[in-house]
């Protein structure tokens, strides 16, 4: 019944999608559907009782659920040990992995290592795991049946994205959908937590991955093609750039400016030049006031330059360089220092689609935890142990001796080492660790205290979980359920 319930929806009657506006521009990805599929399986609930969830995601799940899947298992362990701090990180990262690797059979790293993604790296031993669900799971079958529903709401998007990247390449006069051996590609995924958009630059490829939304995220997918286009001239024309930096100082003021365009120069002209191309294209002149107030220092420059570059016959990679030498720095300075910048977003203010710059690398015993976590994730424990001791001895910050011990308290546990694991979870828990660990700490006591016996002790740590403000949504579930487990052993 179930088989027949999932080929009912996935085998509605369809056309033939149409050709998207560059061949493979607008598609969708067995590699991330399998990805996907997996870490759904494994235990990613993210938004899982929104309305805005396309049906194949529950309908995938219910056709794994009548299969003998040997890998689950492992998966589901593993899924469990790259826990994120949020949902869109816990995403992310399995995004980055699958946009990395071959795709099925082997989902092996497509490129060198020292080129995979710095957040894909800890994943690396998905790939076996992985290979393994493919197959036992027959990932392939329900690939192919499940295209048509695929097809169906990739349709939605055929038209508003030709329109947008048709109405951007008028604009700046591109001949060509980007440079010479660069590709721009969207990819729609309905097995996500929906209303997402992850955008991801590697190598030649600029890539957008899709969830399901009420409305097509056309204002989103466009304002990744400018960022496709605009990147490379701000890196081309970088010296004549570099000399103008000195206005970066006005951006520091604004609260509401991320901190990726504060450590980005390049990228906050481009997002600014941006603003201003989005106000011409949607003719929209107020839009680049607001965006001024949230730090977008150079929209209202180039809100003047474009109407000039619009009178002239040059495409914009030819003109580029001219618009930039152009910024005078005094009047610019002028223009920013009566500005009062906002403090928060602007209402409705867009997402930055654009893959953020990376935070500044971390140093001494913060770099030491960072490596033991990794190692941790690879289940390489004794250099994890290492790691964490390490980072015991390298500083005195209280809340990094708390994560030190959660650490290895972790170890202990898989080492089946349960004296030791109650103990080095106690020590974080007496060091001020941040919320999100000490909500695992809490959880992980009260499973132990279980595991003893020792319920009313066990309610009282799996409460404590409960009660926390900034744990997170996993740690209270696993908190939830530990309370009712303890409960009924009472």
């Amino acid at each position: 019944m179930l088989r027949h319930a999932l080929t009912v929806l996935l085998l509605a009657a369809f056309p033939a999608l149409a050709t998207p506006a560059d061949s493979g521009q607008l598609d969708a990805s067995p590699s991330l559907f399998t990805v996907m599929a997996a870490i759904n399986a494994a235990g990613y609930k993210a938004e899982l009782s929104s309305p805005n969830n396309h049906p194949i995601r529950f309908a995938v799940q219910a056709e794994l659920s009548k299969r003998e899947i040997p890998s689950l298992g492992p998966l589901k362990e593993f899924f469990e040990s790259h826990r994120k701090r949020t949902d869109g990180q816990e995403l992310s990262q399995y995004i980055s992995f699958a946009l990395s690797c071959k795709g099925p059979p082997s989902f092996e790293f497509a490129v060198r290592d020292v080129e995979v993604p710095p957040d894909a790296m800890p994943l690396r031993e998905l790939s076996p795991l992985l290979a393994a669900f493919y197959k036992e799971a027959n990932i392939e079958d329900l690939w192919k049946r499940s295209l048509p529903a695929i097809e169906q709401y990739i349709a939605r998007y055929h038209e508003p994205v030709t329109n947008a990247v048709l109405g951007v390449n008028g604009y700046l006069r591109q001949m060509t959908s980007g440079f010479k051996n660069r590709r721009f590609q969207i990819f729609i995924e309905l097995q996500a937590a929906p209303n997402q958009i992850q955008t991801r630059s590697y190598s030649d490829n600029y890539t957008i991955v899709v969830t399901p939304s009420p409305d097509t995220r056309t204002f989103d997918i466009r304002h990744a093609y400018l960022h496709y286009l605009l990147d490379p001239l701000a890196t081309r024309n970088q010296e004549i750039l570099n000399r103008k930096k000195s206005l970066v100082d006005h951006a520091m003021r604004a609260p509401a400016l991320s901190d990726a365009f504060k450590q980005d120069y390049l990228l906050l002209v481009t997002e600014s030049l941006i603003k201003a191309v989005e106000s011409r294209l949607d003719r929209k002149p107020g839009t680049i006031q607001e965006a001024l107030r949230e730090g977008y220092i150079l929209a209202p420059y180039f809100s003047e330059a474009l109407p000039v570059y619009e009178k002239q016959e040059s495409s914009m990679s030819v003109y580029y360089a001219e618009m930039m030498k152009a910024i005078d720095l005094v009047t610019e300075d002028r223009r920013l220092t009566g500005v009062e910048f906002r403090k928060e977003g602007a209402p409705g203010a867009v997402v930055k689609t654009a893959a953020p710059a990376p935070p500044p690398a971390a140093t001494g015993a913060a770099k030491t935890l960072e490596e033991a976590e990794q190692a941790y994730g690879s289940r390489e424990l004794a250099k994890a142990k290492q790691l964490f001791l390490k980072t015991l001895e390298g500083t005195e910050k209280r809340s990094m001796h708390a994560s030190a011990y959660y650490g290895l308290a972790r170890i202990a546990l898989l080492e089946k080492d349960l004296d030791a694991a109650e103990r080095l979870f106690q020590k974080s828990l007496e060091s001020e660790p941040e919320a999100f660990d000490r909500g695992w700490v809490l959880v992980y006591l009260g499973r132990l205290a279980v595991a003893s016996g020792e319920t009313e002790r066990a309610a009282e740590y799996f409460e404590s979980a409960l009660q926390l403000e900034g744990a997170s949504d996993k740690a209270r579930q696993e908190a939830k359920q530990g309370l009712e487990l303890a409960k009924k052993k009472q």
